[in-house]
C-alpha cells in the first residue's frame, strides 16, 4: 500500500511539474493584448485600436492554423525519448524546422494575395484598413520566427521540459511590451510601432530558443544526419490531420462569432465576453493536456503501460476537479469576473441569461482537452481529425441550424456546448482502440 501510494505521488510531482510552468505559459500570453491596446488606448487613435485588433485576428487566425507542428512535434519527440531513440529526437527537431521554414517562406511568398483575402473577410472602414495593411505588411515578416518558435516549443515539451517555453513565452511578451512602448513613446510611432515590436520579440525568442537548444542540448548535434531529415511521410501524415482537425475547430468558433454578430452588436459583446469564460479555463486545462501529451509519448515509446494508463487517470483526476473548482468558481462569482471583463452595465445585465451555459462549459469540456493531449502524444491525429469532423459537420452545423430559430442566442450556446460534449464522448469511446498499449 506504501508503495502504491510513493508510485501516485511521483506520478503527481511528474504531472505537475510538466503542467505548472504550461499554465504559467499560458497566463502570459493575454498580457500582451492588453498592453497593446492600453497603449493605443491612451496614445493612439480608434483607428489604430481597430487596426491592432483586426491585424492580431488575422495573425491569430494565420498562426493558429500551424499550431498542428507545435503538437506533431512534441508527440513524436516524446516517443523516440521513451524508447531512448537519440537520433529520432534529433530528427523530428531537424523535420519540424524544415517544416516552419518551408511554410513561413511560403507565406512570405504568398503575402500578397493572403493579405487580399484577409481585408476582403475582415470589413473595416478605409482609415483602419489603412493602417491595418501597414500593421499587416510588417509583421508578417515574423512568421519564420514565429513559426520556428512551434517547433522548438513542440520539441522541448515533448523532451520533457516545459520550462523553456515557460520562460520564451514570458521572455517574448515582455520584450514586445517594451519593444512597443519603445517605438510608441520614444519614436511616435503608432500600430505599426506595435507590429515592429512583434516582429523584433520574436525573432529574439528564435534567438533565446537556439541559446537554449546550444547550452543544453548540443551533443544531439551528434546525432543529426543529412538524409533523415528529408523522410517526411509519416511527419507530414499526422500534421497533416492535425492541420485538418485545426481548420475544422477553427471554423467552428469562428462561426460562433460570427452568429452572434448576426443576432445583434449586443449579443456579439455579450458572446465575446463569455467566451472569456471559456478562454480562461482552457489557459489551465491546457497546461495538463501539454502534460499528458510529453507523457503519453514517452510511456508509449518506453512500452510501459502501466505508467499510461496511471498518468491517464491521475491527470483526469486533477482536470476533473479543476472543473468542478472553476464551475462553482463561475456560479458564485460570475458578477465579480464579469464587473473585471467590462464596465457596460448593459452587457453584464444581459450577460445573466446565459451564465448556466458557462458553468456547464467546464464541465463537458474537460475530457476533451486532455484527450487531446493523450492522443497527440499517441500522434493518433487521424482518429483526431476524424472526432473533429463528426463534432463539426454532424453535431455543431446542424444543431446551430435546428435551434437558431427556436432558442435565438441560447441555440447558439446549446450548439457550442453539444459540440464539445461529442467531441469529449467520442475520444472516450475511441481511446482505447487509438491509443497503443491502452488495451
Amino acid at each position: 500500500m506504501q508503495a502504491e501510494k510513493a508510485v501516485e505521488k511521483r506520478m503527481n510531482k511528474r504531472i505537475l511539474h510538466l503542467a505548472i510552468p504550461n499554465i504559467i505559459s499560458n497566463l502570459s500570453v493575454p498580457l500582451l493584448g492588453v498592453a497593446d491596446l492600453a497603449l493605443m488606448g491612451h496614445l493612439g487613435t480608434v483607428q489604430d485600436i481597430g487596426a491592432i485588433s483586426l491585424g492580431g485576428m488575422i495573425f491569430n487566425f494565420i498562426y493558429w492554423l500551424f499550431g498542428f507542428l507545435r503538437m506533431g512535434t512534441t508527440g513524436f519527440t516524446a516517443q523516440a525519448l521513451g524508447k531512448r531513440d537519440f537520433p529520432g529526437m534529433m530528427m523530428h527537431l531537424s523535420k519540424a524546422l524544415l517544416v516552419a521554414i518551408t511554410t513561413a517562406a511560403i507565406l512570405l511568398l504568398l503575402q500578397s494575395p493572403v493579405g487580399w483575402v484577409s481585408f476582403k473577410l475582415v470589413g473595416s472602414s478605409p482609415e483602419v484598413e489603412a493602417l491595418t495593411r501597414e500593421y499587416y505588411r510588417i509583421r508578417i515578416w515574423a512568421a519564420p520566427a514565429t513559426i520556428s518558435l512551434y517547433a522548438f516549443t513542440g520539441w522541448f515539451i515533448g523532451m520533457q521540459n516545459t520550462r523553456f517555453p515557460m520562460l520564451l513565452s514570458i521572455v517574448i511578451n515582455i520584450l514586445n511590451i517594451g519593444f512597443n512602448a519603445l517605438f510608441i513613446f520614444v519614436f511616435g510611432m503608432r500600430a505599426d510601432g506595435v507590429a515592429l515590436g512583434t516582429v523584433l520579440a520574436q525573432y529574439s525568442g528564435l534567438l533565446l530558443a537556439l541559446f537554449f537548444f546550444f547550452r543544453y542540448y548540443r551533443k544531439m548535434l551528434n546525432y543529426f544526419t543529412l538524409d533523415g531529415i528529408f523522410h517526411l511521410t509519416a511527419f507530414l501524415r499526422v500534421n497533416g490531420n492535425l492541420f485538418l482537425r485545426t481548420l475544422l475547430l477553427l471554423m467552428a468558433l469562428s462561426f460562433f462569432t460570427v452568429a452572434s454578430a448576426r443576432q445583434s452588436d449586443n449579443i456579439l459583446a455579450i458572446n465575446t465576453l463569455l467566451l472569456q469564460f471559456f478562454t480562461l479555463f482552457a489557459y489551465f486545462l491546457d497546461g495538463f493536456a501539454y502534460s499528458a501529451e510529453a507523457l503519453t509519448g514517452r510511456f508509449i515509446g518506453a512500452a510501459d503501460p502501466v505508467r499510461l494508463r496511471r498518468m491517464i487517470r491521475i491527470t483526469f483526476l486533477w482536470a476533473s476537479g479543476l472543473s468542478l473548482l472553476f464551475a462553482v468558481g463561475y456560479a458564485t462569482g460570475h458578477n465579480l469576473l464579469l464587473k473585471v471583463f467590462t464596465n457596460k452595465q448593459d452587457i453584464i445585465l444581459g450577460a445573466q441569461e446565459y451564465l448556466h451555459w458557462i458553468i456547464l462549459i467546464p464541465l463537458v469540456t474537460f475530457p476533451a482537452f486532455i484527450w487531446d493531449g493523450v492522443f497527440i502524444g499517441a500522434t493518433a491525429s487521424k482518429q483526431m481529425r476524424n472526432v473533429m469532423i463528426v463534432a463539426t459537420a454532424g453535431c455543431f452545423f446542424p444543431v446551430y441550424l435546428l435551434t437558431v430559430n427556436p432558442m435565438g442566442n441560447h441555440g447558439l450556446w446549446l450548439t457550442f456546448i453539444l459540440f464539445m460534449a461529442t467531441r469529449s464522448v467520442l475520444m472516450t469511446r475511441m481511446a482505447k482502440k487509438s491509443i497503443p498499449r491502452l488495451q
